[in-house]
């Protein structure tokens, strides 16, 4: 499915919209989509799941809530 983007352009910006036309030859979609695509690229990934807080408590263990030996039968 297609989404519409409307954006208000700076001076400066409108005039690098344009620059980038005229050397590949893209319409403002095609444009908007390539930066995305690129500006993505360029951003590192997040990676997994982080536990936060891990560490983190007076008893000093720093493993206490992913080490299996302090986990053995917990819950039970």
């Amino acid at each position: 499915m297609s989404r519409i983007v409307h954006a208000r352009l700076d001076q400066r910006t409108e005039e690098l919209l344009r620059q980038l036309q005229r050397r590949f030859g893209w319409n403002d979609s095609q444009v908007v989509r390539e930066g995305i695509k690129t500006l993505a690229a360029l951003l590192p990934d997040k990676g997994g799941r982080k536990i936060v807080g891990l560490g983190r408590f007076e008893s000093g263990v720093p493993d206490l809530g992913s080490n299996p030996k302090h986990l053995r039968g917990f819950g039970k």
